[in-house]
C-alpha cells in the first residue's frame, strides 16, 4: 500500500459525504486506502461512510471512541494504516481534484508535506473575506508568542509512516494546536516541511459568533502551552509589556470600529480576536507563564 488517507470523525453526518464524494473521484496509479477514524459518532456518520464502501478502494472504519479528541482519533487511524505514507484530512473539508495523486507523488520525493488551503468554496463569502488564510500561498508562519517554525493545518499534512511513528504521533494531551506541535516535532528532527501548492484542500470556516469565539479561545489557551513547551528549545521569549500592548490595540481598535457594526458579520472577526486574547490570558494563569 502506497498511501493511507486518515479522516478523524466525530458526528460529521452533515459534511462527511462531501469529503468522501471528492475522494471517490480521485484517481492514482498506486494503491491507496481511506481510513475513517470514528471518535464516537452518534449521528449516523458511519452509516454514510458505509455507503461509499463500493466506491472508494480499501475503505475502512476504525473505532476510536475510547478517548475523545481529534489527536487520539488521528493516532488510532494511523496505527492501522497500511500505507508507506499517511495523509490526514478532516471530515468537514473537501479534497480538490487531483489532490490524492499530487500528495502521493510529493511523498515519494519528500518525507513531510502540506497542501494548499482554499477557504472560498465551502465558506460563506463574507467569512472568507475576513480570513485570508496564510496557507493559501505557503506554509503558515506563526507570529507573536508563537514566532517559531512554520507549520500547516492538521487536515492538510502528509508524512512518511516511519516519521509519524518516530515522533510519537500527535500529542493527545493537546486538544488544540496538536497539528502545530506535530509539525514542530518533525522539523526539530531536521526534516523539512514542504509546501505542495498543486494539491488543494477546501476548508470550511466557522461563521457563528459562538463557534468563532470558542475556537479562538481554545487556540489562545494552547498557544500559551506551546510557548512554554518550546521556549527552552529556541522559541523567542515574550514580555508582559508586549501582551499589554496587544490588549490595548484590541480595545482601542474595537472602540473605533464599533460605530460601523451592523450585523453578526461585523462581529465575527472581533469574536475571534477577543477569544484568542482571553484564551491566552487563561493559559498564562493556568500554565504559569506570561504570554498575554
Amino acid at each position: 500500500m502506497k498511501l493511507s488517507v486518515v479522516i478523524p470523525c466525530l458526528n460529521g453526518a452533515d459534511t462527511i459525504a462531501v469529503q468522501l464524494e471528492a475522494l471517490a473521484n480521485q484517481q492514482w496509479s498506486e494503491p491507496w486506502e481511506v481510513i475513517v477514524s470514528d471518535n464516537g459518532s452518534t449521528d449516523g456518520s458511519m452509516e454514510i461512510v458505509k455507503q461509499y464502501e463500493g466506491r472508494i478502494p480499501n475503505l475502512r472504519i476504525v473505532d476510536a471512541s475510547l478517548r475523545r479528541g481529534q489527536p487520539y482519533a488521528l493516532n488510532t487511524g494511523a496505527k492501522i494504516a497500511l500505507g508507506e505514507s499517511i495523509a490526514f484530512c478532516d471530515a468537514d473539508d473537501e479534497v480538490g481534484p487531483g489532490w490524492l495523486a499530487t500528495m502521493g507523488e510529493a511523498l515519494s520525493r519528500w518525507d513531510f508535506v502540506a497542501c494548499r488551503i482554499d477557504v472560498h468554496k465551502l465558506s460563506p463569502a463574507w467569512v472568507a473575506k475576513t480570513r485570508n488564510h496564510s496557507q493559501a500561498v505557503g506554509l503558515q508562519t506563526p507570529r507573536g508568542e508563537l514566532a517559531y517554525l512554520p507549520h500547516a493545518g492538521g487536515g492538510t499534512i502528509g508524512i512518511k509512516r516511519w516519521l509519524h511513528d518516530a515522533v510519537g504521533g500527535f500529542d493527545e494531551e493537546l486538544v488544540y494546536l496538536h497539528d502545530t506541535d506535530y509539525c514542530w516535532k518533525v522539523q526539530l528532527k531536521r526534516i523539512e516541511l514542504h509546501f505542495v501548492p498543486d494539491a488543494v484542500m477546501h476548508v470550511r470556516l466557522r461563521d457563528s459568533l459562538k463557534g468563532s469565539f470558542r475556537q479562538s479561545y481554545g487556540w489562545g489557551q494552547y498557544r500559551v502551552l506551546l510557548y512554554k513547551k518550546y521556549l527552552p528549545l529556541g522559541m523567542p521569549s515574550r514580555t508582559w509589556k508586549e501582551g499589554v500592548v496587544a490588549w490595548k490595540d484590541l480595545v482601542v481598535g474595537f472602540i473605533r470600529y464599533a460605530p460601523k457594526i451592523r450585523s453578526k458579520r461585523d462581529l465575527v472577526p472581533w469574536a475571534r480576536k477577543l477569544g484568542r486574547r482571553m484564551g491566552q490570558l487563561k493559559g498564562s494563569v493556568r500554565y504559569r507563564v506570561i504570554a498575554l
